[in-house]
Formats: structure tokens, C-alpha cells, sequence
């Protein structure tokens, strides 16, 4: 059970995590018991873990909503240039944590909740993770979430609420096993459902040309639900909106067949139409062509775009009777974000909207939209770039099609104006694919349709420019921009790891956690032995908590005082686990060749879910969780190494196993990592970082000094240059006598004595068609791996290293990400207006905001 803060403490967390005040503590009891009594009416002796959580979540929830109204309020009176960011996917995790930090609330609910006889921490683990992404994409659609909303801009998340989210992993025998992810089986507190707003999407059908226009008609209609889930700002009352659709059948859905008698049928076909949001596509940079796919991309960007208009057109505060009809002012007042493709047909819906329902001329239309979208590219890997079937959007979306064969033949007649003999340049930039299966090319019909288009890291900017959209970016140099990717510091610091949270602002005060630049500060304190001892300190407990979990939950016993070595991620081929796994085989067979020789004690943990359908990506996570059985029971080897395979990785399980990080492992092949944010993640928890000079690495090295982390192997031209000459794996296993020992072990079956062959489609994958070329990379990293290990017992100059990387961490804050993108992209500024809270009357809180606004004109 938490124990009560001390008052040094209390006084140390006063302004990062929120007052402790007796009449907080005891409104939050009141608020608590009150919940309690409306949730179980009867008895709380009774009461289960998860009636506590609820009740604990709705009394937090309590002091949201009216900063909710007022936020919501206050936009519509003021009527600013609204930022909507349209993401298939929102990995948010667990709220109840991260919404009382940002209120100010952490403590003095830490406090009631003990004073009442509970334990916080245990009522936190009740929440079900909202896991509706597959990896970095979502994850980074969150944090911009909490972002904009403690930057003051009026945004809005905009995805789907899938009944299912990413699958639950199981590890059974060393093999993933997938469960279905019933996170709303008990509820959710944090959404509200608002049927208000329920609108039409349509499907199938066929288009008819009349006098009057086009009109798409005979279509199936769905209906989408919206739910809403407030995104509290940092301690400034700003509260946005998260607005997830859910697809519902009309009441009317097939009852042709009820007609004709056959009504139990009518109603389960329901589920066709209901199906749209039941699960998120559990696929990270893979495209996978299903119809259903098609209609959740669908779906989301008609629901959203409906309402973006309905908002749009909305009535100014005060007046009774007008409405915005004219669309000039649109991209003045809206600006839209694709985060990557899976929206992109928001281009052609908008059109659609503006061309036969609005009756604009094209020109008018297109410029509209143009004005109005920006597009995030996500990677360059080709198997995941969207490229869908015309067949498929004909019959689907049949109106559509039309829209964007008009906007690809006025593209291609500006190309060949611009480049008459060229053919071939033609041909690579349109928007239709005709090699083969006829296909639509989705991040070209995004360049084409937005006046942005941006990577995520420096050096994946420039590839997207240089390689990728080589052509689009010779014609239109300006559309093209870097926005680095960011992470929020309030769940990425202030909640995973409170320790070092108040350690820093103890030494550089509070104000980092909404400017993570100052942390430049502590760059003043790298040779202070008290501070480099209560870093190294912090980093200690929460290793030791984190050994106290891993045997609580996998009952196994691992040394805290080991180096904690960790790469967790989604499991994919260039993410190169492959490599990490090599080296662990490398050093036990170093060990096995020695035991009597020191080595610095290692515990390898490795994480992340493979695409149900990816085999080569369950076979590595097979032989992974192999080699760890025969290494974690060898008696030779003892507390020397051990492999321990995370399952589930997941936000929640990040928020743990990150704080304890000595070593964090950013692997990935140069050029094939878009930026990452686990790296960043880590960096400024106190990890250093094992990397290639790939995606974010290249500027957290920037930033830090190459210095101050490991950086290994290939750099992009290194790469380009060995595609050129030929990649040869066997050369590598040839030269490298521990290389071919690793290969030859796994081939003959040393980790799977039971069935030797195994493991041969990974051997084969590995010397004959492995594009990420992890053998190139093998005797680099193994060296690198060296570098470490004898750094490691210096804790001192370890932890000076470590000081370093957090103080050099403070660009990769997404506040910075976001305020890049609002200024270059959206035309938008940020606001550090604090909206004042809910019990300020109405008249009293208008004039704040009126003196607010003064005073910041005049500074």
C-alpha cells in the first residue's frame, strides 16, 4: 500500500504533481464515497478492486467535465482556426494516471485514497489499456493529443473506437498466441457516448449524372456513433476532444429480408454493417488490402468530415440566425492533418462534399482542399505504403473513383506540360498504378491533394525527398518539410518515472515539464557527485521495482544490480531483433568458453507483438524465448546472463520497463527506421542508447554528442553502396568464426533440440534473402556491444553519460513537434492561456480571459 507523504515531500511535488490540501483531500473522499454508493448501492465491504477504480475514475472524471464545457464553450465564442488530426489509430493506454497529473490531482488523490484505506497503485492497474494502435503511429497520435491541449490550440482527435484493440499476446511454449483485447467489457469511464451527433456514411450504390449534378445513389448506408473522451492540457483547464466513431446499422438495415419473412437473418446481417469498428488491423508497416480495411478508411474520414463542416458552418455565439455558407473562409478556420494514408480518402470525400452536395466548380473546390490538408509520411518501407485495387474502390466507393481519376488526369496534364517527353516521369507520378492489378498509389493521391507534406526525423525527411517522392519534390520543393517526431514528458517522465521527475526539478525547477529545453540545465551538474549519485539512485529503484514485478508476474529471479539490456518494439525484420539475438548466443558462448572469466552481468530483455500473419516475425520471437530457455538454465552461465521475453508489450508495460533501462537497443537498419520515439523514451529516462545512425538516433546524437552514445555500423550510404556491389551474408558467416558458431547453432538445432529444423526459414532468411543485412552489421555491433560492457561498472562516468543524454533530451518534447507543426503547417500559434477553472463564475472568468489576452498583447 502507498504510504503517506512525508512534508518534504509534499513540498517537493507541490507543483508538478498537484497541492495536497485538506480540503482537496477531503472533497476527493467525498467525491469518492459518493461514486461508490451510486456504483454498488449496498455495502462497501463488498465493494471489488474495480468498483474502487470506477468510483476513483469517476470522482477524477468529476473535475474534468466542467473544464470540458467551459474549454468547449470558450471556442465557440472565440472561434479559432480548429486543427483536426485524423488517425486510424490512438494508442492512448490507461487515462486515470495521466488525466490527475495533468489536472494537479496526483497527490491529493494518492492522499485521500490512503487515508481511506486503499492503495492507489493497485486501483491503476485495474485500467484497461486503450490499445487501439499497433505501435509508434498511434502512440505518437496520443502524445500530440496531450500536446496540443497544454499548448492551448483547439484541436481534435479523430479515429475509430474499435471494440477490439491491438490483440493480447500470449507467450505459450515459446509462441505468440493471440487473444482478442475486449478492453470495454467492463466499461469505460472516460468516454461519452453523444448519439446527437450520430451521422450517415454511405457504401456501394452507383453514381447517376443528372441536370442537377452528380448524385451517388442505391448505396447501403451505416451509421456512425460518436464518442467523445476529454484530453486534459497540463495544470492550464484546457480540456479537447478525442472523437472516436462506432458503426451502427439503421433500424431499417436489410429489412427487404424481412419482408419476405426471413427476419432472424435481417437482423444478424446487422453485423456486416456494425463489423467496421469491431477490431483494429493488428498490422504495424505492412498494408494489407481487405475490403473491410477499406471501409474503416472510409468510414472515419466521412464521419469526420461531416462534422467538420457541421462545425464549420455552426452559427457565431450570439447570433440567432447565421451561418457560415460560403467556403472561402474554410481553410482559415480548418486545418486538417492525415497521419500517413490511412485517411487519405478525406481528399476525394471532401471534394465529393464540395462538388455535388455543395456545388462548387472544381477549381474552387480543389483549391479549398489543397489549402486544407497536410500529409504525414510514416515509412519508407514499400510493402507498407497503401496501394489500393480499383476494382475493389469501384465498387465500394464507385463516386469516389471518379473524383480521383479527374484529379489524377488534371495532375498528369500538368506533368506533361511541364515535362512533354517525358513518358516514364508520367508514368512513376501518377496516381494510378497500371503494372499489373490496376492500383491506386494513396501517398501520392496525399502529396497531390495537400499544401504539406513532411517525415518525421531528418533523415528520413530527406529520403522521403531525395528517394521516395523524388519526382513530386523536384516539382514542388516548398511542399516538402521535416517535423521530428516528439513524446509528451507528462506520461513519459512526470508518470513512469516520478523519482527522476522530482530529482529535476528539484536541481531546475518545475517549469521543464512544459519547456523540456531547460533541461540543458543540467548540464551544469554533471560533475556534481550528490546528483550524479541520486541519478544513479533513482535508476536503482526502479530497477528493483521492476525485478519485484518481472517475478511477480513471470516468476523468474534476475539481479537488479545487472546491466538491464532492453529492446522493446513491434517485431519486424528491420527492426533487426535478430542482431540482438545473435549477440546474446555470442555471449554465451563466450561464457560457456570461459566461465571463469568476470564479465559484466547482462539481463537482455526483449518485447513487442508480431503481425498475427508476419511468420518471420513469430519464428524470431520463437527463437528468442528459445535461446533465453537454454541460456536462463544453464548452470555455467548462472546470474552471468539472462533473456527474459516481455509478453504483451504494451503503453502500460512501457511505463515500467522504461525507468529501469540501463541500455536501450535502436537497431534498425540505416534508412529504414522513419524516426522511432521508444529511443526518445529512453533517452530521457537515463537509458543510453546501442544505435545505428537511423531516424531519430542520427539528431539524439546531434543533440547528446556521438559521444556520449554507442552508435554502430552502416550509415545510408553505406547501405546504398553495399545494394549497389551486392549483399552477400555468406561472406560475413565465412569470415566471423562467432557468427558462423551462432548460425551453425541454430541451424543444427542447439535451441530447439526437439525439432532441429526449426529454425531453418530464419537460418535461410538470414544468408540469402535478408534485406536488412544483419550480418553487415553483426561484428560492428558485437564491438559496440564491448564498448558497453566496459563502460558499465564505472558508474560514475556511466551515470555522467547518463546526465548528459537527459540534459541533451529536452528537442524530442512533442510540445516542440507541435508547435513546429502549427507554425509551418497549420497557421496556427500556440497559446499559453490558462482558461479559468470551473468554479469561477462565468462573469468573473470572462474577465480574466479579457485580461488575460491584454496582457499578453502588450508584451
Amino acid at each position: 500500500m502507498s504510504r503517506p507523504l512525508t512534508d518534504q515531500e509534499k513540498r517537493k511535488q507541490i507543483s508538478i504533481r498537484g497541492i495536497v490540501g485538506v480540503e482537496n483531500v477531503a472533497e476527493l473522499k467525498k467525491g469518492f464515497n459518493r461514486h461508490l454508493h451510486f456504483t454498488l448501492v449496498k455495502d462497501r465491504n463488498v465493494a471489488t478492486t474495480r468498483d474502487y477504480y470506477f468510483a476513483l475514475a469517476h470522482t477524477v472524471r468529476d473535475h474534468l467535465v466542467g473544464r470540458w464545457i467551459r474549454t468547449q464553450q470558450y471556442y465557440y465564442e472565440k472561434d479559432p482556426k480548429r486543427v483536426y488530426y485524423l488517425s486510424l489509430e490512438f494508442y492512448m493506454g490507461r487515462t486515470l494516471q495521466n488525466t490527475m497529473i495533468n489536472l494537479g490531482l496526483q497527490n491529493a488523490c494518492d492522499e485521500a485514497i490512503y487515508q481511506l484505506g486503499l492503495d492507489i497503485e493497485e486501483l491503476e492497474e485495474i485500467e484497461e489499456d486503450a490499445g487501439l494502435g499497433n505501435g509508434g503511429l498511434g502512440r505518437l497520435a496520443a502524445c500530440f493529443l496531450d500536446s496540443l491541449a497544454t499548448l492551448g490550440l483547439a484541436a481534435y482527435g479523430y479515429g475509430i473506437r474499435y471494440e477490439y484493440g491491438i490483440f493480447n499476446q500470449k507467450i505459450r511454449e515459446g509462441w505468440q498466441v493471440e487473444e482478442a483485447d475486449d478492453w470495454l467489457r467492463h466499461g469505460n469511464p472516460w468516454e461519452k457516448a453523444r448519439p446527437e451527433y450520430m451521422l450517415p456514411i454511405h457504401f456501394y450504390g452507383k453514381v447517376e449524372h443528372t441536370q442537377t449534378g452528380v448524385r451517388w445513389v442505391d448505396t447501403q448506408v451505416v451509421l456512425a456513433l460518436p464518442y467523445d473522451t476529454p484530453i486534459p492540457g497540463y495544470m492550464n483547464n484546457t480540456v479537447n476532444t478525442m472523437r472516436l466513431w462506432s458503426a451502427r446499422a439503421p433500424n431499417d438495415f436489410n429489412l427487404r429480408d424481412f419482408n419476405v419473412g426471413d427476419y432472424i437473418q435481417a437482423v444478424l446481417d446487422r453485423n456486416l454493417a456494425e463489423n467496421i469498428s469491431r477490431v483494429l488491423y493488428p498490422n504495424d508497416n505492412f498494408f494489407e488490402g481487405k475490403e473491410l480495411r477499406l471501409k474503416q478508411e472510409y468510414f472515419v474520414v466521412a464521419a469526420t468530415l461531416q462534422d467538420i463542416i457541421r462545425r464549420f458552418k455552426a452559427s457565431k455565439f450570439g447570433s440567432t440566425e447565421s451561418v457560415r455558407t460560403a467556403f472561402d473562409s474554410f481553410p482559415d478556420q480548418v486545418a486538417i492533418q492525415l497521419n500517413d494514408t490511412h485517411p487519405a480518402l478525406a481528399i476525394p470525400e471532401l471534394m465529393r462534399v464540395f462538388l455535388d452536395i455543395e456545388k462548387l466548380p472544381w477549381s474552387k473546390a480543389w483549391d479549398i482542399t489543397t489549402r486544407t490538408f497536410a500529409y504525414t509520411n510514416h515509412t519508407v518501407l514499400p510493402e507498407a505504403l497503401e496501394r489500393w485495387p480499383v476494382d475493389l474502390v469501384e465498387k465500394l466507393l464507385p463516386r469516389h473513383l471518379q473524383i480521383i481519376y479527374e484529379i489524377n488526369q488534371r495532375h498528369l496534364d500538368r506533368i506533361s506540360i511541364m515535362f512533354p517527353k517525358d513518358v516514364d516521369r508520367i508514368r512513376r507520378m501518377s496516381l494510378i498504378e497500371e503494372e499489373g492489378v490496376k492500383r491506386i498509389n494513396m501517398a501520392h493521391l496525399c502529396i497531390v491533394g495537400s499544401h504539406a507534406v513532411n517525415g518525421v526525423a531528418k533523415i528520413h525527411s530527406d529520403i522521403v525527398r531525395t528517394q521516395v517522392f523524388k519526382d513530386f519534390a523536384e516539382i514542388e520543393p516548398e511542399k516538402f518539410q521535416n517535423k521530428t517526431n516528439g513524446i509528451t514528458p507528462r506520461r513519459w517522465l512526470l508518470l513512469c518515472n516520478p523519482g527522476l521527475a522530482e530529482l529535476i526539478a528539484e536541481k531546475i525547477g518545475e517549469e521543464y515539464v512544459k519547456d523540456l529545453s531547460q533541461l540543458t540545465k543540467l548540464h551544469k551538474f554533471v560533475n556534481d557527485d550528490i546528483f550524479i549519485r541520486e541519478v544513479s539512485k533513482v535508476k536503482q529503484e526502479n530497477k528493483v521495482k521492476f525485478a519485484q514485478y518481472l517475478e511477480r508476474e513471470y516468476k523468474v529471479k534476475i539481479n537488479p544490480a545487472s546491466m538491464f539490456d532492453v529492446q522493446v518494439k513491434r517485431i519486424h525484420e528491420y527492426k533487426r531483433q535478430l542482431m540482438n539475438c545473435l549477440h546474446i548466443i555470442t555471449l554465451y558462448n563466450r561464457i560457456k568458453r570461459e566461465p571463469m572469466k568476470i564479465v559484466v552481468p547482462r539481463t537482455v530483455i526483449i518485447g513487442g507483438k508480431a503481425a498475427p500473419g508476419y511468420h518471420m516475425a513469430k519464428m524470431i520471437i520463437k527463437l528468442i524465448t528459445s535461446v533465453g530457455h537454454v541460456v536462463n538454465n544453464d548452470p555455467v552461465v548462472g546470474n552471468k546472463l539472462k533473456v527474459i521475453y516481455l509478453e504483451n508489450y504494451r503503453v502500460s508495460l512501457a511505463e515500467k520497463v522504461i525507468p529501469a533501462t540501463d541500455l536501450s537497443e535502436q537497431i534498425s537498419t540505416a534508412g529504414t527506421e522513419a524516426s522511432g520515439t521508444g529511443n526518445m523514451k529512453f533517452m530521457l529516462n537515463g537509458a543510453l542508447t546501442i544505435g545505428t545512425m537511423d531516424g531519430a538516433n542520427v539528431e539524439m546524437a546531434e543533440e547528446a554528442g556521438e559521444e556520449n552514445l554507442f552508435i554502430f555500423g552502416m550509415r545510408v550510404d553505406d547501405v546504398e553502396e553495399l545494394d549497389r556491389k551486392g549483399y552477400n551474408a555468406v561472406d560475413y558467416y565465412d569470415r566471423l568464426p562467432e557468427l558462423k558458431q551462432a548460425i551453425d547453432q541454430i541451424k543444427s538445432g542447439f535451441f530447439s533440440p526437439k525439432q532441429p529444423d526449426l529454425f531453418k526459414d530464419v537460418v535461410n532468411m538470414l544468408l540469402y534473402h535478408d534485406r536488412f543485412k544483419v550480418c553487415a552489421d553483426y561484428e560492428a555491433y558485437v564491438r559496440c556491444q564491448e564498448k558497453v560492457s566496459s563502460l558499465y561498472p564505472y558508474h560514475k562516468e556511466w551515470t555522467q553519460m547518463v546526465i548528459r543524454n537527459i540534459a541533451a533530451s529536452g528537442k524530442f518534447s512533442s510540445d516542440r513537434t507541435i508547435k513546429e507543426y502549427a507554425r509551418d503547417i497549420w497557421g496556427v500559434e500556440p497559446s499559453d492561456l490558462r482558461i479559468p477553472p470551473p468554479n469561477v463564475p462565468r462573469d468573473v472568468a470572462d474577465e480574466q480571459i479579457a485580461n488575460d489576452t491584454a496582457d499578453k498583447l502588450h508584451m
